[in-house]
């Protein structure tokens, strides 16, 4: 599993937040934990592989959000409980 995070241009408030997350929906089909913040200006979202930056990158262009910067670490998920 990786954790992505973009750095994003352009968002302004909740509806720009929803819009960017569709698009990384539609481009990375199997994308979990999809999230974005208009106050960070970043989204973030796991993957089972190496996403393709350029695709997600072409395909907010064209909806008037621009991605600034990318960064992926590997991701292991945090269960809660007694052991």
């Amino acid at each position: 599993m990786v954790k992505t995070v973009l750095k994003i241009d352009g968002m302004m408030c909740n509806m720009c937040e929803a819009h960017v997350n569709e698009v990384i929906r539609k481009i990375i089909p199997g994308a979990k934990k999809v999230k974005s913040s208009h106050t960070k200006g970043e989204s973030s979202f796991i993957t089972a592989e190496n996403p393709d930056v350029l695709e997600i990158t072409k395909a907010m262009d064209g909806t008037g959000y621009k991605v600034l910067s990318s960064s992926s670490e590997p991701y292991k998920a945090k269960f809660l409980g007694l052991f």
